[in-house]
């Protein structure tokens, strides 16, 4: 089974680091539907499997000729973060106290897939689409709270939807867009595990997989942040749409599967 969950690791990061996705939009959906893992192991598999890629692909896009927006993608990750602890907590309500987890991994299902529905329709028609320029901080710090709400209440790091937010608030090319998010990425599944860390007992937890998906998270980042310097911001852009429609139609049957 390890290799199973490495492959998983490595082919979500890898995908995750080219378009911007993070991987734990495909994680989740993934693990979902082999139904080993519970919803709460799910997540801190994810989280960290995902702060590996992120860590590694920052490290190497310090040599590449991609631009991050670092006053605007702090606030988005400082939002984040905050937005972050609110998600987990409205998921640890649901879940723990009130103990309806099937209830919820339908409702994640389904919100997902309208979500990933949304962001493919505004990618086809992005052209006829106006775009922005948002420069207002505190507008800027409450759309990173939303993202990191959602986000972290899904458990899919926001990759698709920091991409999408970025493209359309911030007037960012695909490529552009796709470094940003996993800036942002970063910072949210870093506060992820730490919150994972001080509110629950991880020896709770069955972590067996966890150091296969790290190891296939680092060599998923490398891999992915490579192929990034070597290919066009079109390319970027098919890939991530390939990858939305792929993981929407997983959403669609676990929803049924639920």
């Amino acid at each position: 089974m390890f290799v199973l969950y490495f492959i998983i690791g490595l082919f979500a990061t890898t995908l995750g680091a080219i378009a911007g996705l993070g991987g734990g939009v495909i994680i989740k959906p993934l693990l979902d539907f082999f139904g080993h893992y519970d919803l709460s192991t799910i997540g801190i598999l994810s989280a960290a499997t995902v702060f590996s890629m992120a860590t590694v692909s920052l490290i190497k896009m310090r040599k590449m000729d991609v631009t991050i927006d670092k006053m605007n993608s702090a606030l988005i990750a400082g939002g984040s973060i905050l937005g972050g602890f609110i998600g987990k907590a409205v998921f640890n309500y649901f879940v723990m106290s009130l103990g309806i987890s099937k209830g919820i991994g339908i409702f994640q299902s389904i919100l997902l897939a309208i979500l990933l529905l949304l962001i493919f329709i505004y990618f086809k028609y992005k052209h006829v689409i106006r775009r922005y320029t948002v420069t207002n901080r505190a507008v800027i710090l409450s759309i990173g709270i939303l993202l990191g709400l959602l986000s972290s209440f899904l458990g899919i790091g926001g990759g698709p939807l920091n991409v999408a937010i970025l493209s359309l608030l911030f007037s960012m090319d695909a490529k552009n867009a796709a470094c940003n998010s996993i800036f942002i990425i970063f910072f949210s599944q870093l506060s992820a595990l730490v919150l994972a860390g001080v509110t629950t007992e991880i020896g709770n937890y069955d972590l067996s997989m966890l150091p296969y998906m790290i190891i296939g998270g680092i060599v998923g980042g490398l891999i992915g942040t490579h192929f990034v310097h070597k290919i066009t911001n079109k390319q970027v852009e098919k890939i991530f749409n390939i990858a939305i429609l792929a993981i929407l139609f997983i959403n669609i049957y676990n929803i049924f599967a639920y």
